[in-house]
């Protein structure tokens, strides 16, 4: 077992959590932050539901998903070579596996996920680091993936 995946994983797990705590304690009860009025504020939610809201109350659902998923990221990271390229799928995966435990963490403990950042020009829906990681994760991924020669590929 790779010391770097663990110790990845638990270190974004950690700035998840720690960045969901002072949301609970500092901005739950005010509500809303202005970072810069009208375009970034920080705004506590409690998500109960999947990315933009969706399947609202799946509880159960997300929590075998995402076992699931850290199961699959876990065997699929310690089989990938060491070196190149291939450090790149592992900080990939580091950085979804991270994201996926951090909002875990918070359906087990709280039975929803605690939600802050928000871009309020664009009326994006508010997220958090752990959904920072996972999308970067995948984001970087699929140019990994895309832009690497079939003879060559990761998969």
């Amino acid at each position: 077992m790779s010391v770097y995946f663990f110790l990845g994983i638990f270190t974004l797990v950690v700035l998840d959590q720690f960045t969901k705590w002072l949301a609970i304690t500092k901005l739950k009860p005010i509500h809303d932050y202005p970072i810069v009025d009208g375009v970034f504020h920080l705004t506590y939610v409690e998500n109960r539901g999947a990315a933009f809201g969706i399947l609202q109350g799946k509880k159960i659902l997300f929590i075998i998903i995402t076992v699931i998923v850290m199961a699959f990221i876990t065997v699929y990271y310690h089989k990938l070579p060491s070196g190149g390229k291939y450090n790149w799928m592992k900080f990939c995966l580091i950085l979804i596996g991270g994201g996926a435990i951090g909002n875990l963490i918070d359906r087990i403990r709280l039975n929803y996920v605690v939600d802050f950042l928000y871009f309020k020009l664009i009326d994006f829906p508010v997220f958090n680091v752990a959904d920072i990681c996972v999308v970067v994760g995948v984001a970087i991924l699929a140019v990994l993936i895309l832009m690497t020669p079939e003879d060559e590929g990761f998969l």
